[in-house]
């Protein structure tokens, strides 16, 4: 009854009122029922896509399952009253409710460039399966003047002068297999395959000065086979980058450089041998060698900076001749120099697919000693070396499994190649 006199003393006024109010309060809710329908939609493809680069498949009955709790979530929306203006929405589980939730939830969600990159420096754990394909090439080109005599009267040169010359040509197929074996663990396998050809320059033959002499020598086969495994020590957080334990074993599979033949080409009157060539190119160095070292990576968007640092320790090897004098037999022991290598860059993530590294690398050998039997050890002069390389590269997504790496190095030191060129297609299984 009281109801009844209510209504019958509503002014007009108040009910236009009444029909505006319920006619916006209809349009929230359909808004907001449409808000809740993208949000879902939205979270299910950016769940699918991280499964999918993680190496996960979801299941069909959560495939089929999603968009019925998408409907069904929609129209409890539209059944539920509208929220007030001064409360926040209702939290969905799958994604953010809050400007902070947000962050949050960007800062965890890795791009697939930013991946990429990490998959380029071993720091990547998120793949089960990983067969790499690798090709590069390698150009060498070094010149020296050699002098043969003496200076007389300070000023004049009475001797013969020659110019020494290698060109050396290298292409490298490189097979390589990563296991996921553990959240935390990685193995990996490479196996190079070489073909190199070096071309031999030397003037001075038949004793005039302008005369130059040439041979070229070609080789190919297996190269020395890498076993590795990379560690995640330290994951990254905020103020620390990400920090990852290398560790690998390479063994002495390729043709070693010792026990070769040598090709005499020319030789004095008093039958000194003045040039001489290998009858074939080594493919491997022929010792054992064990690595350790560190790597850290920080993502800081659009930019991830990156740097690694190790040690490399050969084991000295027994050879049947170590001798390049193609007249005589001298077996004995052979130590490579242990080497020290660090490096640091930075990559650009320019979108979700594509991204662009600059980095610099250096390793310093230390110098070779050679030991004949029954001698003692003899440290080999020049055999020291200092490699330092400026690296371009740029990485591609080509699909949900597929990266193309385009990778440019050029040498920043007489003992590194003159360039590289070198590209690789990793393949998630």
């Amino acid at each position: 009854m009281a109801v009844a006199q209510q209504a019958q003393g509503a002014t007009p006024a108040d009910e236009a009122e009444l029909r505006q109010l319920t006619q916006d309060l209809a349009e929230l809710k359909a808004a907001y029922a449409q808000e809740v329908r993208r949000l879902r939609e939205l979270d299910m493809q950016v769940q699918a896509l991280q499964a999918r680069l993680a190496g996960r498949v979801p299941a069909a009955g959560q495939v089929v399952a999603a968009p019925a709790a998408a409907a069904a979530a929609a129209a409890t929306a539209q059944a539920a009253p509208a929220p007030s203006s001064t409360a926040p929405p209702p939290s969905q589980e799958g994604y953010a409710s809050t400007a902070a939730e947000a962050e949050k939830a960007r800062a965890e969600s890795v791009s697939r460039s930013v991946s990429d990159v990490k998959e380029q420096t071993r720091t990547l754990f998120t793949q089960r399966f990983v067969i790499e394909n690798g090709l590069s090439y390698n150009r060498y080109d070094r010149k020296q003047l050699t002098l043969n005599g003496f200076l007389a009267l300070d000023a004049i040169f009475l001797g013969s002068i020659a110019i020494e010359n290698v060109e050396s040509d290298t292409v490298n197929y490189n097979l390589a297999a990563r296991w996921g074996v553990l959240p935390r663990l990685t193995l990996n396998m490479d196996v190079p395959y070489l073909w190199r050809k070096t071309i031999y320059q030397k003037g001075g033959a038949g004793g005039a000065a302008g005369a130059i002499a040439q041979e070229e020598t070609t080789g190919s086969g297996i190269g020395d086979v890498t076993f590795s495994g990379n560690f995640l020590l330290l994951p990254e957080k905020n103020s620390r980058p990400e920090t990852v334990l290398n560790f690998g074993v390479t063994a002495p599979t390729g043709q070693e450089p010792y026990g070769i033949p040598w090709i005499v080409l020319e030789r004095d009157d008093d039958e000194f041998i003045r040039f001489a060539v290998p009858e074939k190119q080594p493919t491997g160095n022929g010792a054992w060698q064990a690595s350790v070292g560190l790597s850290a990576v920080k993502t800081s968007d659009p930019a991830i900076m990156f740097g690694n640092i190790g040690y490399t320790y050969s084991r000295e090897a027994s050879f049947d001749d170590i001798d390049n004098n193609p007249a005589t037999v001298n077996p004995g022991d052979v130590k490579l120099g242990n080497s020290f290598y660090f490096g640091a860059g930075v990559a650009f993530a320019f979108n979700e697919r594509t991204s662009f590294s600059m980095s610099l690398s250096n390793r310093l050998s230390a110098r070779a000693r050679t030991r004949y039997d029954g001698q003692p050890w003899s440290k080999v002069i020049g055999s020291d070396a200092n490699s330092a390389m400026f690296n371009l590269g740029v990485t591609y997504a080509l699909n949900e499994q597929a990266t193309m790496v385009g990778l440019l190095g050029i040498g920043l030191t007489p003992d590194a190649p003159d360039f590289t060129l070198g590209f690789r297609l990793p393949y998630s299984l």
